[in-house]
């Protein structure tokens, strides 16, 4: 997502090796190692055939099951290359910023439709569905918010918008984030909920949100959701834990939520074997009658100790390969969508430091990469930037950079994404078309 979004998501790390232990230990590493070489080696043949009745979504729906990613209409206006991805591939589409409270409320009694309404005309054009996100975060809010908002008038505010905007949008979405990210066990609140701008001017405004949205839209399906709850990490299992209790408390109350989702923002060490109460977990909601919806993939690769395509590529392939086939075990999972459609468009293109490589990092097309022969020259250290003292009044203030002559070596653009910024399928496409095709259904 963009900038936005990047200083407020807090990533994981589970610190496990990228070779770890396949997804519900089905296939052998050996196995692995020869479908991924497979499917590298389809990759790299940009004119194979991936549409049609051998694109992702035919695929997907012979397993009932929903494929999309996020985009903007502006995208798809200006860029074929996207557009013909996107038609191609996908069935299920969602606004990755102008559905959000502030991009679509500017002013109070103000709002701005026009890039929601033109997502939804591509995806009716196209026959692909489209999700609605969001109707309420404690992020990216106008900048009328905290002037206006008060305790007096928060309700009225947030069933004004929900009222207008779901409203608006009425029988022409598959589906709601009513509510995201409303869980933060870590800010010690009462049921493990985030002390955000909502939660303090309106303690139950997640009941109040989720019945407006019913009170709009009477068949939409109405979605919670939320990050960091994908592996069985101590933060993970107590966030997961919170959720379970806000959506027992939701139902309990007759409170409508049809839906959970399931953001998976993961790294490349995420394993299946530090998710079994992640499994467990969503088998529980299932049990209690909800959907599940894996709202926002993508597969970060800025813990790699590397900057090589190809290293970086297989280890993004075997997450996707190992989290589909977790999530095709899951019956109530009906819906995956990446975050972006290209590496090109990635949100996390903007997490890459911008200073030298950390010591140790291996550049791309260095020696020292894995499997090198004995005494193969090692990547270059890091140039180091130089430490200025403060300086005099009225003196320029010069950027600290590497020394006189010598460039500084930045990391490469994260590749967390089915397709290249080329546009064209990379490994871990295969790996997700062939992890889809083994859902049994």
């Amino acid at each position: 997502m963009p900038s936005i979004r990047q200083t407020r998501r807090r990533f994981l790390s589970n610190g496990l090796a990228v070779s770890g232990g396949l997804a519900l230990g089905s296939t052998s590493r050996t196995g692995f190692a020869a479908m991924q070489a497979v499917g590298a080696a389809k990759a790299s043949a940009a004119t194979q055939d991936i549409t049609g009745k051998n694109s992702l979504k035919a695929h997907a729906a012979r397993k009932k099951l929903l494929i999309g990613a996020a985009v903007e209409a502006q995208l798809l206006n200006s860029d074929a290359g996207v557009a013909k991805i996107v038609t191609d591939q996908f069935s299920i589409l969602v606004a990755e910023n102008s559905m959000k409270v502030g991009p679509m409320r500017p002013r109070p009694t103000a709002y701005s439709f026009e890039a929601g309404d033109a997502l939804v005309a591509f995806g009716d054009a196209h026959g692909i569905k489209v999700r609605g996100h969001n109707l309420c975060w404690h992020a990216q809010l106008p900048t009328w918010f905290n002037s206006y908002v008060t305790k007096d008038n928060a309700k009225q505010v947030l069933t004004d918008h929900i009222a207008v905007v779901a409203g608006h949008y009425k029988g022409k979405l598959h589906s709601w984030d009513v509510v995201n990210e409303a869980i933060q066990v870590s800010d010690n609140m009462p049921g493990g909920m985030r002390n955000g701008p909502w939660y303090k001017v309106l303690p139950d405004f997640i009941p109040i949100a989720f019945q407006a949205a019913r009170a709009a839209d009477p068949n939409v399906l109405l979605t919670y959701n939320d990050y960091g709850i994908e592996t069985d990490s101590d933060g993970d299992t107590k966030k997961r834990a919170a959720i379970l209790e806000l959506v027992r408390g939701m139902q309990a109350n007759k409170v409508p939520i049809d839906a959970v989702g399931i953001q998976s923002h993961i790294h490349t060490s995420w394993t299946a074997d530090n998710a079994k109460g992640f499994r467990e977990w969503m088998a529980t909601l299932r049990g209690m009658g909800l959907k599940l919806f894996a709202t926002e993939l993508d597969i970060n690769d800025d813990t790699m100790n590397t900057d090589d395509p190809a290293e970086i590529d297989a280890a993004v392939s075997k997450v996707y390969h190992d989290y589909i086939d977790m999530l095709m075990n899951e019956p109530a999972v009906e819906a995956v969508i990446t975050w972006g459609v290209t590496d090109a468009h990635t949100w996390l293109a903007g997490r890459r430091p911008t200073g030298p490589r950390p010591p140790g990092m291996r550049p791309a097309g260095q020696g020292g990469q894995p499997g090198a022969p004995a005494g193969a020259p090692a990547a270059p250290p890091p140039a180091q930037a130089q430490v200025l003292p403060p300086p005099a009044n009225g003196a320029d203030v010069q950027p600290p950079g590497p020394p006189p002559g010598q460039a500084a070596l930045h990391r490469a653009p994260e590749r967390p994404l089915l397709f290249g910024a080329d546009n064209n399928p990379k490994s871990a496409f295969f790996a997700m078309r062939d992890s889809i095709d083994r859902r049994k259904v």
